[in-house]
């Protein structure tokens, strides 16, 4: 029913079902995978009205599986492509499997090291419009707060820089006022950009 294509390699059509509504597969060497794409194979459809919300799931250091929604394939939709990568913390969700009796140990030892998941869950348009709604809601929010730290780093900025002087232009000042060299401020706002383009979060921690 499905397939997914890695480049560089065959199409894999090894998907396991696991439950009526639950289909995995296992990716290995995913190391050397950026994107796949997940697809209907054409002989069986969804069911009128449903499709399938596909998951990536990452191994943890806990020997559990963390996962991330990546989208949805339907019979009006019947492929799609995902860049694939380290699951982040902010991007998890919930397990989406967790009613599916022992599917975490089932392949957890399996999707250790170099391997990964690809779940499939076959829902309703419905609740796969719930999943993407709320996917792209977190995701705007994520630029929004990128968007208020560079301005507020810039304003910041500018506001120091406004009062740099040279040598020939310091005076005696008591002791309660401190010089602090102009560079200081252009590398902490350089090292400040350079962590928010790495990790918009990186603030919280």
């Amino acid at each position: 029913m499905f397939g997914v294509i890695a480049a560089g390699r065959l199409v894999n059509t090894n998907f396991q079902q696991s439950a009526d509504n639950l289909f995995m597969l296992l990716l290995e060497n995913i190391a050397t995978v950026n994107h796949v794409v997940v697809f209907l194979t054409g002989d069986i459809p969804f069911s009128e009205g449903f499709g399938g919300a596909i998951y990536f799931g990452w191994p943890t250091e806990s020997n559990d599986v963390s996962w991330q929604y990546l989208g949805y394939i339907t019979n009006e939709k019947p492929s799609a492509i995902f860049k694939l990568g380290k699951v982040k913390p902010e991007d998890a969700v919930q397990n989406p499997f967790a009613s599916v009796q022992g599917i975490q140990g089932q392949f957890a030892g399996l999707a250790t090291g170099s391997s990964a998941l690809i779940g499939i869950l076959v829902e309703s348009h419905a609740e796969i419009a719930a999943k993407t709604s709320a996917a792209n809601t977190a995701a705007s929010t994520v630029a929004s707060q990128t968007e208020f730290c560079q301005k507020m780093v810039e304003s910041f900025y500018n506001h120091i820089s406004s009062f740099a002087i040279n040598q020939s232009q310091m005076t005696p000042a008591p002791d309660s006022v401190y010089f602090i060299p102009a560079n200081a401020a252009t590398q902490w706002y350089d090292n400040f950009q350079r962590k928010l383009s790495l990790n918009p979060n990186f603030w919280k921690s």
